[in-house]
Order: C-alpha cells, then sequence, then structure tokens
C-alpha cells in the first residue's frame, strides 16, 4: 500500500525518542483539501485511530488515515535532509500535478497522463 525508506522509519525512531512521545505513537499521514494543488498532505505525531491502517517496521509505526488511503495508495514516504528543505516527504505516483514545495497535490484523474503546471511551481506555496 504504502512504502516507507529505512531512511524514514531512522528518522521517525529518533523523532519520537526526542519528543519522549507515549507509547504506541507513530507518524499519522492524511490528505485534507487545502494547499496551491487542491489536497495536501498531513502529518503530525499521535497514536492510531479507528481504521487507520498501521504500518508497523519493528516498533517505528506510520498511521494512514482511512479517509486518505485511496490518495495515498502506492505512495513512498521517504525523509530528506537538503541544505533549503528537511523533514518527511511524500513522493505520489497518483498526482496529476504537485506544488513545487510538495506539500499538496491534485489527484490524476482516471486515463489521464499527469502534466506540468507552470502556476504550482511553488511560490504560492504556505
Amino acid at each position: 500500500m504504502v512504502t516507507i525508506t529505512e531512511n524514514a522509519k531512522t528518522q521517525l525512531a529518533a523523532l519520537l525518542a526526542s519528543k519522549n512521545a507515549p507509547e504506541g505513537s507513530g507518524l499519522r499521514l492524511g490528505v485534507e483539501r487545502g494547499g496551491c494543488a487542491g489536497l495536501a498532505y498531513t502529518m503530525r505525531i499521535a497514536t492510531p485511530e479507528e481504521n487507520d491502517h498501521i504500518i508497523d517496521l519493528n516498533g517505528t509505526r506510520f498511521f494512514i488515515a482511512h479517509d486518505s488511503t485511496d490518495f495515498l495508495k502506492g505512495c513512498t514516504v521517504d525523509f530528506t535532509d537538503d541544505l533549503n528543505d528537511r523533514g518527511f516527504k511524500i513522493f505520489n505516483p497518483n498526482a496529476s500535478r504537485s506544488c513545487g514545495c510538495g506539500t499538496s497535490f491534485e489527484p490524476a484523474e482516471e486515463g489521464k497522463k499527469p502534466e506540468y503546471d507552470p502556476s504550482l511551481d511553488g511560490t504560492n506555496c504556505k
């Protein structure tokens, strides 16, 4: 369903330890309306909610919000530590367009090829 990189797993384990997160906590991933491309990714340290999909990697846990599974199916979660951008990133093959900063996307329509939209170059991201 969702692929978690080894780097994302390692970074989440370190984050949970540094925050003294309660037992059973993990990174909860979801999608909500918003962002400059229509839908925005959400991520927060939490415990699982009812009907969440749980990915347990030797005690490091990621939760996929039940109402977001269709949008996140086939995604890869990674952690990047670039010069000007650090954090968890979702690489979504289901997005027809993504905002330049990678925090929002427009889902692809069935049978349509993703297109580049210069208005989503990252300058309007919040």
